[in-house]
């Protein structure tokens, strides 16, 4: 079982089934595509990143009919005593002007437990559906990430999620240095900037796909299909 994509089709051996392929949305969080939140006080258009919701949420509402498919969200957030940030990191988001750990219309910017840190009600995690908290951009970094996959005899991936550029670029780095295959979807997927989003999605296709490969939701949605066992 393949999916059509970009440089070859995923996954590269065909061996594709509800086990051993997961769906990961990474930090679909007030604090990145809503309104008040991290993004949207650092003065970007947080229509950029809210363009990745609604074919997310096609997928998800599949996947759900599927028996033993895997969901894994992620969160980027820190301890409400800020004792796992990075000092560099808060300095650099003080210039720009949403420090992290300050208060903003959505709470205090990137801290566990906040409103902007939630997941956004569209695409609100349901039972049994596993949450990764993380303190950086990577979803494997200081994370249970790669004990739940391997308990779970995962080794694929579907990588949707914001930002292309930074938190979904560094997890799909990250799952390639481990030997997960990895999927990246273009409309499921979106930065700060058009052209680093088109960017990071350029790079994956690179010497015949040294990242992994690049589709898109439609393309999922058409092979998925097939493992939803009539009602």
């Amino acid at each position: 079982m393949y999916i059509q994509a970009n440089p070859y089709l995923f996954p590269f051996d065909g061996d594709l089934t509800p086990r051993n392929t997961a769906l990961m949305i990474i930090d679909m969080q007030t604090d990145f595509c809503g309104i008040g939140g991290y993004v949207d006080q650092m003065g970007y258009d947080i229509s950029q990143t809210r363009r990745a919701i609604k074919p997310i949420k096609n997928i998800l509402n599949l996947v759900r009919q599927i028996s033993n498919f895997t969901v894994i969200y992620t969160r980027e957030g820190h301890r409400r005593d800020l004792s796992d940030l990075p000092a560099n990191k808060r300095w650099r988001s003080k210039q720009i002007g949403a420090e992290i750990g300050t208060e903003g219309p959505a709470g205090k910017i990137l801290v566990r437990g906040e409103r902007g840190w939630n997941i956004i009600d569209e695409l609100s995690p349901i039972k049994n559906e596993i949450i990764i908290d993380k303190p950086g951009k990577g979803s494997f970094y200081s994370t249970d990430l790669e004990l739940i996959l391997s308990n779970r005899g995962i080794k694929n991936l579907i990588l949707t999620g914001i930002t292309t550029d930074v938190c979904v670029h560094t997890t799909m780095r990250e799952a390639n240095d481990r030997g997960f295959e990895c999927l990246i979807l273009s409309d499921c997927t979106g930065a700060t900037d058009t052209g680093n989003h088109l960017a990071a999605l350029k790079m994956v296709t690179m010497q015949g796909g040294v990242f992994g490969s690049v589709s898109n939701s439609d393309q999922v949605i058409e092979c998925l299909k097939t493992f939803v066992k009539p009602s």
